[in-house]
């Protein structure tokens, strides 16, 4: 059983779980996901194979999780017999009462994502707040409760040792994985223009105006150049607003979701990637660009520097810095031969330390771990 949200895959801990659950599947594993539906019945259905039940969800603020905890309570005590273990995504899943083992993968403390919350509108206030209250007491419960607790970078190890006092030893840190043999080098040629790829929320905190202006720099030194970029989220219209503003309609591309397929090709045909964000904990974008062969510029935070290391497959700048991201940009664009030997490394380690067995195995002894606990 995976508790998660949300599902199918939107974002990166949707697309985590996804894959998590392929792998348990594709080696003889039954997976049950629960996560959020609407506010109406109890939906069920299947998903490329796994079991999805979506849980009413009713967004009445600051009892939304307490009210949605009593509905998985109830759908949850019927399948307990036929459960083994109980695999959390935090942050915001409620607790539920069970004698099965609990192993819980903490993707960013909610008090890290509480102090990232832009305060500019009602509801960013009321979601500051209900993380200080409501959600930080939930996951020190969560994980309190839990077997084993998981986590995606060893940055993020460091801070469940700072805010929750768990020491990093009793940690086990499982990265993330991906699918290398789908996400690779090569593939046909279907973009005639030389572009730099984005990947993600279009959200102010991944970055994306920075990425503007950035942008801005690199399209009046390099004409022939322009950006992709791939995704949607709340600055999305107001993102296309400001490109229009600045007159870089031709060199700004807002794609809005694409599927699978197309992401592959924008990867493949793409010159690098760029990943502008604030904070992450380990993301998935990157593990994909990567495993494509892509040379990578992303800014020095915590999840980032766990996968980018500074010269050798890519180039670390300070968040919040356009001029440094156009700089370091520039410099691959100018260096060819550079940039091929960022590429190539970058998909090496991919190989070396982040494919889908890989994940797959260091999961599982996560979990026959909370197995032995749980007797």
């Amino acid at each position: 059983m995976i508790l998660s949200l949300p599902f199918p895959p939107e974002e990166g801990i949707g697309y985590y779980t996804y894959f998590l659950s392929k792998k348990l599947l594709d080696n003889g594993h039954d997976v049950v996901i629960m996560t959020r539906g609407s506010w109406k019945k109890v939906q069920m259905e299947k998903y490329q194979g796994i079991e999805v039940i979506k849980v009413p969800f009713i967004p009445l603020y600051p009892f939304y999780l307490k009210i949605h905890g009593m509905f998985l309570s109830d759908i949850f005590r019927e399948l307990e017999p036929s459960i083994d273990l109980i695999h959390y995504h935090s942050p915001l899943p409620p607790l539920i009462k069970t004698k099965c083992p609990i192993v819980t993968t903490i993707h960013t403390p909610m008090l890290t994502d509480y102090r990232y919350i832009r305060m500019d509108s009602a509801y960013s206030f009321f979601s500051k707040l209900s993380a200080r209250l409501v959600s930080y007491p939930m996951e020190k419960k969560l994980i309190k409760a839990s077997n084993v607790v998981m986590t995606v970078s060893n940055s993020i190890a460091q801070e469940l040792n700072e805010e929750y006092f768990l020491e990093t030893k009793k940690i086990c840190i499982v990265g993330n994985g991906v699918d290398e043999k789908y996400f690779c080098p090569g593939g046909k040629k279907t973009e005639e223009r030389k572009y730099i790829i984005y990947v993600g929320k279009i959200d102010a905190e991944k970055g994306v105006y920075d990425l503007l202006e950035c942008g801005k720099i690199v399209c009046e030194k390099k004409p022939d150049v322009s950006f992709m970029l791939a995704g949607r989220g709340r600055d999305y219209e107001t993102l296309k607003a400001r490109i229009k503003d600045m007159g870089l309609q031709e060199k700004f591309l807002l794609l809005g979701q694409v599927s699978k397929e197309r992401l592959l090709s924008l990867y493949q045909n793409a010159v690098l990637c760029v990943f502008p964000s604030y904070h992450e904990g380990l993301p998935t974008v990157l593990l994909e660009a990567m495993a494509c062969g892509l040379p990578i510029v992303s800014t020095d935070v915590r999840g980032n520097r766990d996968l980018v290391k500074h010269g050798e497959n890519g180039v670390l700048v300070p968040p919040r810095d356009p001029r440094a991201l156009a700089t370091a940009i520039l410099s691959l664009i100018d260096d060819e031969t550079l940039a091929k030997s960022y590429g190539e490394n970058a998909r090496k380690f991919i190989e070396n330390n982040y494919t889908g067995d890989q994940f797959y195995l260091k999961v599982l002894r996560c979990y026959e771990l909370a197995l032995d606990k749980g007797r």
